[in-house]
């Protein structure tokens, strides 16, 4: 676990009195999940916060104490008093319109033995019916106490003065190098129950998620941020994603966690397909890759709980990967890895395979190389047409990265047999070196350029 430099500032309170709310709007940004369901969040949010040219880490954690019929509420309890362990200024969040209540006494008497300085934010002030519980909110005794309304960012920026005031003064001691690349968002995707979260945990080496055999365990994205061989990775551990008809019936909560996980997935640089080593590759694993693939991301497939499959002989990673690719044929481009995020078997090698990944995902190829390589494999297998005319390549260029994606300039107006493009693809991922990633081709006409002094 690398070595924190940045001071943290952790947002407590009860479920449902405006955390994530307050989170959302401190970092202009939409990753926490709100609802009216108290309890909706779970995890440990965090991201870096810049304000009045102080930077630290904030925190959202589960909604502790008060009423909660989840069954994972005690995980959720657990979770939150690592993450108090953490911090160095507490923001004490509360619901003005609901007043003192005995779950916000609780909460105050054990952040006063917490001994962090805390700061009390009085939350949905911007109601009139706050204005008589506020009164009773200051017998709580902590100081100082700053008046929000986080839903339409009132008086968030005297918050903010209030906790920077508070914040320890920076450290003298090194950090750690700077990252040798760009940060690499990595999607952590799959059914539930495939193992999701207990891999982001061991890639991590500490218990940053709540992990459960529970299915639908992760509701929210939680991403968090790992270096490693100095490069950076962002983990977001997604909610497990089930078939339509099964999320409309688990009701409005899972749909929303779906779609933050979607969301997470068309942000991602490389997604990491968990599948179930036990179970196999089913229809859904196909369903959810198919998403990674049409957003353009990398792709690394983990077979995960692969410490159950010992004893079933020395060709069982071969089976199992012929029967998977079987199944999920679109897929034959993805390296495969067999992991145990129980036992930490190959994780390491996973990072490695990521990072790759990345990189050739952010892989540009000059003019001259790639019409060079045009040349030679038209020579060899000469394009082929679905209306079976006569098409030559006149030349190519690579138009963006991330995915790689190239056009190839033809003499008609056509475009080339399916069978040719996989041809193509295939062809272009072997010569540079393309492995996880998915290749966009496009085919157009050269214009002519006599008269009009335009290029194509």
């Amino acid at each position: 676990m690398q070595k924190r430099t940045r001071p943290v500032v952790v947002l407590v309170g009860r479920p449902n009195v405006g955390k994530s709310t307050l989170f959302n709007r401190i970092t202009a940004s939409r990753r926490a999940i709100v609802t009216d369901v108290p309890g909706t969040t779970r995890d440990v949010f965090s991201q870096d916060v810049e304000w009045e040219g102080i930077r630290f880490e904030l925190k959202d954690m589960g909604g502790m104490y008060g009423a909660s019929e989840d069954p994972l509420h005690a995980l959720v309890l657990q979770q939150g008093r690592r993450a108090l362990e953490t911090a160095d200024v507490l923001v004490f969040v509360v619901d003005g319109r609901q007043g003192r209540t005995p779950g916000d006494d609780e909460i105050a008497k054990a952040l006063r033995e917490a001994g962090k300085p805390i700061v009390l934010a009085v939350n949905k002030m911007d109601d009139r019916r706050a204005r008589d519980g506020t009164l009773e909110l200051f017998q709580l005794g902590i100081d100082p106490v700053v008046e929000i309304a986080a839903e339409h960012g009132i008086g968030v920026g005297d918050l903010l003065d209030e906790v920077v005031r508070r914040l320890p003064p920076p450290s003298d001691e090194p950090g750690e190098p700077e990252a040798s690349g760009p940060e690499t968002r990595v999607a952590i995707i799959g059914r539930p129950n495939v193992g999701k979260s207990s891999l982001v945990n061991r890639l991590l080496r500490e218990e940053r998620v709540l992990v459960s055999e529970l299915p639908g365990t992760t509701r929210d994205s939680v991403d968090t941020l790992l270096r490693w061989n100095r490069l950076d990775f962002r983990l977001v551990d997604t909610a497990g994603i089930r078939r339509p008809g099964k999320v409309a019936r688990a009701g409005p909560l899972e749909s929303v966690s779906v779609i933050v996980a979607r969301r997470a997935v068309e942000a991602a640089d490389v997604a990491v397909v968990v599948i179930d080593a036990v179970e196999g590759a089913t229809e859904q694993d196909g369903g959810i890759a198919g998403e990674a693939e049409r957003a353009g991301c990398g792709i690394v497939v983990a077979v995960n709980k692969w410490d159950l499959m010992k004893g079933r002989g020395p060709n069982a990673a071969a089976v199992f990967d012929d029967e998977m690719r079987r199944r999920l044929k679109f897929l034959e481009y993805a390296p495969v890895l067999h992991i145990s995020a129980l036992t930490g078997e190959r994780t390491p090698k996973l990072l490695e395979t990521i990072a790759e990944v990345a990189a050739a995902r952010r892989k540009r190829v000059t003019t001259g190389e790639l019409n060079r390589f045009v040349a030679a494999v038209t020579a060899a297998h000469p394009p082929a047409s679905p209306g079976r005319k006569a098409v030559r390549i006149l030349y190519a260029a690579q138009v963006r990265v991330a995915p790689p994606s190239f056009v190839f300039f033809t003499n008609v107006a056509t475009s080339f047999h399916f069978s040719y493009s996989r041809f193509l693809v295939n062809e272009l991922r072997t010569a540079f070196g393309f492995a996880g990633v998915p290749i966009r081709i496009q085919v157009r006409a050269r214009r002519d350029h006599r008269g009009s002094g335009k290029g194509p």
